[in-house]
């Protein structure tokens, strides 16, 4: 089993919404010489135009790209969780750890504090949430079923 199998699928879009404030977002990790709504501005730039049936247009931005891609990880790492392999405890420490980092990002420097990495943080932490849970409640079935 490879190490990669241990850690969580929803570092991607955290990492990815770091390197845009990082590359992208002028001060964006210096909480004094932040400039309000620099990252909000950028994450909700519309990228293209999605036409809708009614004849309107939704305008799609990098912060609803990145939401959308964590959703659908975060539904293959609710799947994940609910194998009861040991490398599942491991994976459960580092989204702990992720969690823990985003919540930092988040409270700490106003380019972490928009909608979307507001949602990219309660996705990890509904991970981690559901991670313990399961592997929980699968130990107490294995057990059960054991006796």
């Amino acid at each position: 089993m490879s190490i990669f199998a241990a850690l969580p699928l929803l570092a991607l879009p955290v990492a990815i919404y770091n390197l845009i404030v990082a590359f992208l977002v002028p001060s964006g990790f210096k909480p004094h010489d932040y400039k309000a709504g620099e990252a909000l501005a950028r994450m909700a730039r519309p990228l293209f135009h999605v036409p809708t049936t009614s004849g309107g247009e939704w305008p799609v931005g990098a912060g609803d790209l990145l939401v959308f891609g964590a959703l659908v990880l975060l539904f293959v790492e609710l799947l994940k969780a609910t194998t009861s392999r040991s490398i599942a405890i491991i994976n459960h420490s580092l989204s702990m750890i992720l969690f823990i980092v985003c919540l930092i990002e988040f409270l700490l420097f106003p380019a972490f504090a928009t909608p979307s990495f507001f949602l990219l943080t309660t996705m990890v932490l509904l991970d981690v949430l559901a991670g313990f849970i399961v592997t929980i409640a699968a130990t107490k079935r294995e057990i059960d079923f054991n006796r």
